[in-house]
């Protein structure tokens, strides 16, 4: 069939802060604390989205989540009016005041896992909202993500939305940032890969996806068993920071990027990817080339592959990335040997990259049929109109600065939901979120 990809990236919301909830995730970790600029980010994620739409590829977005998520402290035991019960937090449990306020449903690459039309028994988009059972703040984010694809992908003729997977024990699912797709072409028949991380020992970083979850989605969406692999994560790159597999590589049709140490049982996974998909270009990064630390720094693999409408696939990378002398050097090596890759394109998205989530991160990857396309709401698909009023809307209600001590300030969420609620009405969203209730 012919089909296209679609990414949805995160618009970042107005609490963008730097909390250092992520353990396991070096960058969030040595920002704690800092100062972030709401706005800035805002404006860094859309302006790269536009970049990639004017390039002529497929350009969505899916709306912040609603925070400081109240609903939470009540079910923590707190009372009153709003303002009562962020003082009251902020002065016995800050740090759950600050895990209501994370903005960290802007990286939609952990939104959810997505199956295309081309690949599930049915015919069907299937969708998958992840658990995000791990980390405490992430999985606040389960409930309202389900609510947010169904809401933009309305259609039973061409979706199918299935409920996150339980929480608790090994259970975790971290969404498509440990899950990639190989296809000759996107409207192909393609092979799934989830990657799942084994537990750590006691020094080590927790492993997010597990096995167990990776395959319970493969058959919610109908997959077949000879087009799905199980792929084990390197416990090496999970702790040195590779807290997710798309710190280590990003898969686009025929290619798949990576390095050295993406993959627990190296030789095993890339015979396992080639015997399914013997069409794949595998570009491997080898240590002596890209040391893993610089890779989990400049989050070189962290990249979007893209297709380009002109031929050829083009990798979207933080500026980072540019600046380190190996991964620059690597690069160009990369776009003049004989392979798909023929561009690189830096963007800035240092705000997100500072709380640890690169250009990957930001973004959900949707293969859509053209039909399929008709029936997405279309507000949510990045036009220049859209553009400009989310722009000017994130220029009027984002703060510029956003320190730690702020979170207390009851001004602050005022601020945030006033600022959803507008942006609720530019996108035809109705009553959405719980505040609006």
């Amino acid at each position: 069939m012919t089909a296209r990809e679609y990414n949805f990236d995160g618009l970042i919301g107005p609490t963008h802060n730097y909390a250092g909830l992520s353990l396991g995730n070096i960058a969030s970790a040595s920002n704690a604390g800092g100062a972030s600029r709401p706005k800035t980010a805002a404006l860094q994620g859309l302006e790269k989205m536009k970049r990639l739409r004017d390039l002529g590829l497929g350009q969505g977005f899916l709306p912040p989540h609603e925070r400081p998520h109240l609903p939470t402290l009540r079910q923590m035991g707190f009372s009153g009016s709003d303002e009562e019960m962020i003082a009251a937090a902020a002065n016995a449990a800050p740090g759950l005041l600050a895990n209501i306020y994370s903005a960290s449903a802007m990286w939609t690459a952990n939104a959810a896992t997505v199956a295309p039309a081309a690949d599930s028994a049915d015919g069907k988009v299937h969708f998958t909202a992840a658990n995000l059972s791990t980390m405490f703040h992430r999985s606040l984010e389960a409930e309202t993500t389900a609510r947010i694809l169904k809401h933009i992908f309305n259609d039973d003729a061409h979706f199918a939305h299935h409920a996150p997977l339980p929480a608790g024990g090994d259970l975790g699912d971290e969404g498509a940032a440990n899950h990639g797709r190989l296809c000759p072409s996107h409207g192909d028949v393609g092979v799934q890969l989830f990657v799942y991380g084994d537990p750590p020992d006691d020094a080590g970083f927790p492993a997010r996806q597990a096995r167990a979850t990776s395959a319970a989605i493969a058959r919610l969406h109908g997959l077949a068993a000879d087009k799905t692999l199980l792929l084990a994560q390197s416990r090496r790159a999970i702790d040195a920071g590779a807290f997710h597999n798309d710190v280590v590589g990003v898969a686009n049709e025929s290619v798949l990027f990576c390095h050295e140490a993406a993959f627990e049982d190296r030789d095993g996974a890339l015979a396992a990817i080639r015997a399914a998909a013997p069409y794949a270009a595998i570009i491997e990064a080898p240590e002596a080339m890209v040391p893993l630390k610089d890779a989990i720094t400049s989050y070189i693999f962290n990249s979007q592959l893209l297709t380009l409408p002109s031929g050829g696939m083009a990798l979207v990378l933080p500026t980072e990335a540019e600046e380190n002398s190996s991964t620059k050097a690597y690069l160009d090596a990369v776009v003049a040997a004989d392979n798909p890759v023929t561009e690189t394109i830096f963007v800035n998205v240092r705000e997100s990259m500072r709380n640890g989530g690169g250009p990957a991160c930001l973004r959900l990857r949707v293969v859509l049929t053209d039909a399929a396309v008709s029936s997405v709401a279309p507000s949510f698909i990045l036009s220049d109109d859209v553009y400009a009023l989310l722009v000017d809307w994130v220029s009027r209600r984002y703060r510029d600065e956003l320190h730690p001590e702020d979170l207390s300030d009851p001004a602050l969420a005022r601020e945030g939901f006033e600022a959803l609620d507008e942006m609720t009405q530019i996108l035809k969203m109705g009553a959405f979120y719980d505040f609006q209730r």
